[in-house]
């Protein structure tokens, strides 16, 4: 392709509407434009790079045994009544209605319509187990989109359903697909964890994140270097490193009784830590959480940790909330809270942080007021102790007690264990082999295309601009002559091109008539892996200069050179 007659609109500064690297430089090497706000229009150069990641994907699922289709964008709301997510989905869902005013939405996701599908046309287990999937758009309306493609509100997404007669054939199809996503991102280049991870709105009881690693990702993970635990952050488990400060002040020496101290209008941890001259880990909050029926629990944690609203939900198998306002009861007193003498009506539930600790300080449910010296269980009882916590620097594995690491990265792919919870609430039913009729057992597996272009721009990029992976490169070479005005130099850079074209090389010819300077900057925004440049060493010694894209490394070869340099270079990196 020659740069004269392509569209390849750069930009020399950054936009000032761009928040983080892969949205700069997807922005800067015109890759993509903002047509409103979290949407955006790919340009030549990005929808290329989309259309090698698809190819990727699609290889890797068909490998799999999963069958592509394609599935409409508009859905009827009563599908979404029946699975009960018409309201659950919340404001982030884009609504309409057609001319005779039926609601429809725009699909952020297509759990509903796949699980119709197979209730039209999946009549028996001898029809089982299936994995379809398709490649489609989806649409959210994210309250704040930001961060050009990885938070849009339009986005390209590859989602597969798979329907089983049993556990067994879903755990082999969870397996393939979690092997094939893996696969997809050692193809691409990409240095990534699998994570254990919360199910969310999707639902269902297992789940797995993909996360491509970037210092600047949203999503924060914890690994351990020696055993490979890894998990999503809010999911973890972990065990709570020793914070307990033994040099603590006088008042709490062990053989002083629980008593009261008159705090002033103190009501945080750190100013309790402060005024108390200890340690915040010495401190013991009291968290109330409530029930939609109103009923009250009361989490105790470590000072120094914070409540994980998600992991209690899960360990009560509840939906909880704060409480706060009206809700909280009038013998109670916030900031003062603790769990001597509370209320017999509370369910008192202990964090694996406190576990051990002693002579601590807690709220003595009175206003102004703390207990010192409080002890479990000889001041109060518990009902339980589990993990509601997040994990902390210097938390260690739960598997190998090794500490563990954090961190950040952006989610590309998650796998669910689905279970029955769709195909029950749209009486989606097979005829069993005991001829009796059943829910399908299904899984759910979701991989972001246009994700995965920008986390790898935001992974694999330096201050000059991207370093894409040979595997996603919009070309291969970027050829680039110096002097337009020059024949010898045009008929080599033809020769060149010639050459590269026949050998089946993706070639970006960079044949304007413009300065070579700004040929330069152009080919290190754009990112492509190998540059070759006809210029002034040609004019003196007969010689190519070929630049490394991925580590500005340079050799020179001779025209006579090229095959063997290209067969050599697509056999070292498997393209």
């Amino acid at each position: 392709m020659r740069y004269s007659e392509y569209f390849i609109p750069t930009l020399k500064e950054e936009p000032g509407e761009s928040e983080i690297a892969s949205h700069a430089l997807c922005l800067r090497a015109g890759l993509i434009r903002k047509i409103a706000s979290g949407i955006y229009s790919f340009l030549p150069l990005g929808f290329r790079v989309l259309k090698k990641i698809e190819n990727i994907v699609r290889e890797e699922m068909n490998k799999a045994g999963a069958i592509e289709l394609l599935l409409p964008v508009m859905q009827p709301s009563d599908l979404w009544i029946k699975s009960e997510r018409w309201n659950e989905y919340g404001p982030e869902m884009f609504r309409l209605k057609d001319r005779s005013g039926r609601d429809f939405c725009l699909g952020p996701t297509h759990e509903e319509l796949i699980t119709y599908l197979a209730y039209l046309d999946i009549k028996s287990y001898r029809d089982l187990p299936i994995n379809l999937y398709q490649i489609q758009v989806k649409f959210r309306d994210e309250i704040r989109p930001r961060y050009g493609l990885l938070r849009a509100r339009e986005f390209i997404m590859k989602d597969a359903y798979s329907f089983c007669e049993n556990e067994e054939d879903l755990e082999k199809i969870y397996q393939k697909m979690y092997k094939a996503y893996s696969r997809v991102l050692e193809r691409i280049g990409l240095d990534f964890k699998v994570v254990e991870a919360e199910t969310g709105l999707i639902g269902g009881k297992y789940s797995h994140e993909f996360i491509v690693l970037a210092k600047n990702g949203e999503e924060q993970l914890v690994y351990c270097p020696d055993c490979g635990y890894s998990a999503n952050y809010e999911m973890s488990g972990f065990i709570c490193r020793d914070s307990v400060d033994n040099d603590v002040n006088s008042n709490f020496r062990e053989d002083n009784e629980t008593r009261e101290v008159y705090t002033p209008d103190i009501t945080d941890v750190k100013g309790l830590a402060k005024f108390l001259k200890i340690p915040i880990s010495k401190i013991v909050k009291t968290m109330l959480l409530i029930d939609s029926s109103n009923k009250i629990y009361a989490f105790l944690l470590s000072g120094d940790r914070d409540l994980n609203i998600k992991k209690a939900e899960k360990f009560l198998n509840l939906s909880l909330g704060m409480v706060g306002g009206q809700k909280i009861p009038n013998n109670l007193n916030i900031g003062y809270l603790g769990p001597v003498n509370i209320s017999s009506h509370i369910e008192v539930y202990a964090d694996n942080s406190i576990r051990g600790k002693s002579n601590f300080a807690v709220g003595a449910n009175k206003k102004n007021y703390h207990l010192i010296n409080v002890n479990y269980p000889g001041d109060f009882t518990v009902k339980d102790w589990g993990d509601f916590t997040f994990p902390l620097q210097g938390d260690r594995c739960i598997n190998c007690g090794r500490k563990l690491k954090f961190e950040k990265g952006i989610e590309i792919g998650h796998i669910f264990k689905l279970g029955k919870k769709y195909s029950k609430k749209l009486d989606a039913k097979f005829l069993g082999r005991d001829g009796k009729l059943k829910s399908f057992i299904m899984g759910c597996y979701g991989i972001g295309i246009s994700r995965i272009l920008s986390a790898a721009v935001e992974q694999l990029h330096d201050d000059k601009g991207i370093k894409w992976p040979f595997s996603i490169a919009p070309f291969m070479v970027s050829l680039i002559i110096t002097n337009v005005r020059n024949k010898l130099l045009v008929d080599t850079a033809e020769r060149v091109y010639s050459i590269l074209g026949k050998m089946g090389i993706e070639v970006l010819y960079d044949d304007r008539d413009i300065s070579a300077g700004v040929k330069f900057k152009d080919s290190d925004l754009i990112g492509i892996p190998l540059r070759f440049i006809v210029g002034k060493k040609f004019l003196e010694n007969k010689k190519i200069d070929v630049d490394y894209r991925e580590d500005c490394n340079r050799v020179e070869i001779a025209i006579e050179e090229i095959n063997r340099f290209i067969e050599d270079f697509r056999n070292k990196n498997n393209c």
